[in-house]
Formats: C-alpha cells, structure tokens, sequence
C-alpha cells in the first residue's frame, strides 16, 4: 500500500519521485475503513435535534440533523453538527416507546441521549446509525426547563400575584378561552345549565395545543384585557389529552402574562397526574372543566346558603323587635288609657264647676245689665229730648237758609231767561231784516233766446195770450219752439218752478222780449 503523505527531501539528497497520485474514490474508501477500523462499536452521544425528517409512508426512514453548542474554556461558542438516520425497523420500535415513557414525539429543539454507530459512505459522507434512545434523559431535561420556568416566575413575583387578588363572592360573568369544539367546553357549558343559577358566558376561542396554543391563548387574554370591567373571572379549561397536548402550558410567556392578569384566572386543565406552569400562576387551579362549573356553581350555592342564613336571622330578629314593640305598645296603650280616663275624670269636674258658675253668673250679670239699662235708658230720653230741640233749631235755620238761596238763584235764573230771550228776539229780527233785503234785492231775470234755453235744456212757450205765465190753465193748447222743430202741446197740470241763474253772458244777450 502507498503512503498516504510524502516525506520532504532531506538536504542534500537527490530530489525523490513525483508522488504518485491516488483516485479520491480509493481515499474514501480508506477514510471508511479507517472509521470502520476505528469506530467499531456504538457510543452514547447527548445532542439536540436541529432539524427532522419523519417518515412519509409507512416503512419509511426518519432523518436527523444533531447539534451541540457549548461554549469553550476560551469564552468561544462551539457548534457541532452531524447527520443521524433511524431506519424504518428501529424507528417503528424507537418513536411508540419513546412517546409512551416521555408523553411527547420526537420534534425539533428536543435534546436526547442517542447510542450511535459512526458510518462513512463514501458518496454521502459521515453519518450516524441510531441505535437507540433513553427517553429518561429527555424527561429530565424537561424537567430541568420547567424548574427553570418556575424559578423564574417567582423570583418577579408572579406565583402568588394571582392569589392576592379577591375573588368575587358570586362570580357568573365568565370569560372563557377555550376551543369552541372542545368537549371539555361543552361538558363545561352542560354543568353550569344544569346549575339552579344564571351563568353569562362569553367564549373567547383559542387554539389549545400545538406550538400554536401560548400564541392564541395570549391573544384571547388580550381581549379579554380590553373588556375585563364586563367580567368578574377568566376561566381556561381544555379537556383531557397527552401530555404533548398538554406541553404548550408551561410556556413561560403563558404563564406570566396569567400571573400578572388584572382578572381572576381559573383553571381547569384536563390532567391528573401533575400541575402545569398555567395551574401555578392561576388563581385557582381545578382538575377538569366540570371542576370549575362545579366550583363556581357550589359557590353560588354557598353564598346562596349564607344569604338565606342571613334571612332567617333577619326574620328572628325581626320577629323578636315586633314582639317587643307589641309589648310596648300595650303597655303604652294602657298608660295612655289610665292617663285619658284621669284626664277625662278631671276635665268632667271642672266642667261641672264651671257649669254651676256658669248657672249664677249670668244671673249676676243680667241684673247688672239690667240696672245699667234703666240708667241708661233715662240718660237716652233726655239725650234725645234735648237733641231734637237741636235738631229742630238747625232744620229751621237751614230752611230759612234755603229760601233766601232759592230766592236769589230764582231771580237770578229769572234774569239769564230773560237776558236770553232778549238776544234771541234780537238776533231773529236781524235774520228776517237780512232775509227782507235779499228777497228785495232778487228780481226775475228775462227769459233767454232758444238758443241758450236749448242749451239751458229749457224750451221756448209759444202761445196767444199776453202772458202766460199767470193765465195759463191746464187744458190750454200751446207750441214748444226747439231748436229745431215746434212741438203742439197741451197743458195738464201747472208747477211752479224757479228758472236757474243764467251767466251775465246770456242775461245780456237775452234781456230783449220774445217776439
């Protein structure tokens, strides 16, 4: 066999041969037998499972990427990493086993204690055969995490905030996280309607298992936050499950956001066997979701029950006041019938007293009356004798008084009667004067031409007589001159009429007589 190296030239010997060289298939191939050589037999490795591959069908290979990280004495972070295989046979024995003892499945993040066999393909390169798993490394190591879970809650307070705060004597506004599907919410839902009291639920759904779960349930507290004065407790519940199912609530971030909750958490967690981080932090942690509607019911039953105490120590009580109060009212009713009927007996003889003085006195005071009478009736006549002589005296001056006023004002009346009728006489004789003058100073006015009487709307009287005005008489014939034409009439009836004014025009044009 070939060296594997080459050694350099001594100095001042001849250069050696150029190295032979070597197919990279025949130096894995060496590689491989070197480790088959070397690595003969399996090894107990701790590592963290980085990455995995399970089996898509049945008969199937599971793929492991293995890490380790761990720092060096220098302060330097160190990483190993390394394929691992567990072939379908092994797997079918592995996975079952290891779910069974540790309550969880194989995933990523997962530390394990692994005994391997070292393998070198030369086309694929180093891996590790698994051989086998210790499940109890891994249950301590979850362990360890929820140790330091809860560690780190108390040390910020956060185990017993919870239980500080009061619990309502009669909580019945739930808010409930929960799946809407879950049996244990329905199981929940059935016990409070069963319950004599009136519960008000408000489902605030939330996934509750899976790496989903803390993420979920944190965004139903928050909900919850927003709200809580419509609330008096917060109550998680999830039924029964593995205890996969059951990991995602010993997340620390869960668990301080339920202890550092302004509301009252209840729990009630479908698990029997041990608490979860969520049951620490709580308020009130209960075995499954029918414990909490039990509890919250036999507490409503309870203050129910000291309620109705009260009521019958209040009806005792009440009960004892009125006897009491009966017994003095009796008592005072007879003291005040012994004080009215005293009274009565002393208000009767005073009243017969004062109906004996009573009886004499108006007597007394009648014969007083009477004497004041008689000297007053004689003290009234000859008041009223001397008033009347006063009396009379006044009326006979009064009346003398009287005729000499009615005597003067009659004479003076006398006087303005005739002064009036004088300037009445006075002033009629100077209206008829005046009227006297105008009748004078009227004179009939000469009849105008037919022209203007035409247009006057007079007509002109034709006739034989002399003058016709006076001589007339109904039944005469006479012409009437128009403008125009003669008209033959004859008189019927005769009616004085006073001809109008004519204008100084027309009287000059027409003082001549008619023809």
């Amino acid at each position: 066999m070939p060296p594997l190296f080459n050694r350099r030239p001594e100095p001042g010997l001849a250069p050696a041969l150029p190295p032979v060289a070597m197919p990279l298939a025949e130096l894995l191939v060496r590689v491989r037998q070197a480790v088959e050589t070397r690595f003969a037999d399996s090894y107990w490795v701790l590592a963290e499972i980085a990455d995995l591959t399970l089996p898509r069908h049945d008969g199937g290979h599971c793929y492991l990427v293995l890490t380790d990280q761990h720092v060096t004495g220098r302060g330097a972070q160190l990483k190993a990493q390394a394929r691992a295989t567990i072939w379908s046979q092994r797997y079918q024995q592995l996975a079952p086993a290891f779910l069974d003892q540790t309550g969880q499945e194989l995933r990523p993040g997962l530390k394990l204690m692994l005994r391997v066999q070292v393998k070198f393909h030369e086309q694929y390169g180093l891996s590790l055969d698994v051989l086998t798993i210790d499940p109890s490394y891994t249950v301590g190591d979850l362990a360890r995490q929820r140790l330091e879970t809860v560690r780190k809650l108390e040390a910020k307070g956060l185990l017993e905030r919870q239980k500080k705060l009061p619990l309502p004597l009669g909580p019945q506004r739930l808010a409930v996280i929960s799946s809407p599907t879950a049996a244990g919410f329905q199981d929940f839902v059935q016990q409070l309607g069963e319950s004599p009291y009136d519960f008000a639920v408000a489902l605030f759904p939330a996934v509750m298992q899976g790496t989903e779960s803390p993420a979920s349930i944190l965004a139903a507290l928050d909900g919850i936050r927003a709200q809580r004065a419509a609330f008096d407790v917060v109550v998680i519940i999830r039924g029964g499950g593995a205890k996969t199912d059951l990991l995602a609530f010993d997340d620390y971030g869960l668990a301080a956001a339920v202890g550092a909750f302004p509301l009252p958490v209840l729990t009630g967690i479908g698990h029997e066997r041990d608490e979860a981080v969520l049951d620490l932090t709580a308020h009130l942690a209960l075995k499954t979701p029918t414990a909490v509607a039990a509890f919250l019911a036999e507490r409503l039953a309870r203050l129910d029950a000291v309620f109705s105490g009260y009521a019958d120590r209040i009806r005792e009580l009440a009960a004892r006041q009125l006897d009491e109060a009966a017994d003095l009212l009796g008592q005072a009713g007879r003291y005040v019938f012994q004080a009215a009927r005293e009274q009565l007996q002393g208000h009767r003889a005073e009243l017969y007293q004062r109906i004996r003085i009573a009886a004499t006195v108006p007597r007394q005071v009648v014969q007083q009356q009477q004497r004041h009478l008689s000297r007053h009736r004689h003290v009234l006549h000859r008041s009223t004798r001397r008033a009347l002589v006063r009396q009379q005296q006044q009326l006979r001056t009064f009346g003398r008084a009287l005729a000499q006023r009615f005597r003067r004002l009659h004479r003076r009346r006398r006087e303005q009667l005739l002064r009036h009728r004088y300037q009445l006489q006075l002033a009629a004789e100077r209206l008829l004067h005046r009227a006297t003058l105008r009748l004078a100073q009227l004179s009939t006015p000469p009849l105008p031409d037919a022209a203007a009487l035409a247009r006057h709307g007079y007509v002109q009287l034709i006739t034989d007589q002399p003058q016709p005005d006076t001589t007339l008489q109904p039944g005469d014939e006479v012409r009437l001159l128009l403008p125009h034409l003669t008209l033959a009439a004859q008189i019927t009836d005769r009616t004085p009429h006073l001809a109008p004014a004519l204008s100084a025009s027309d009287s000059s044009a027409n003082s001549a007589p008619h023809s």
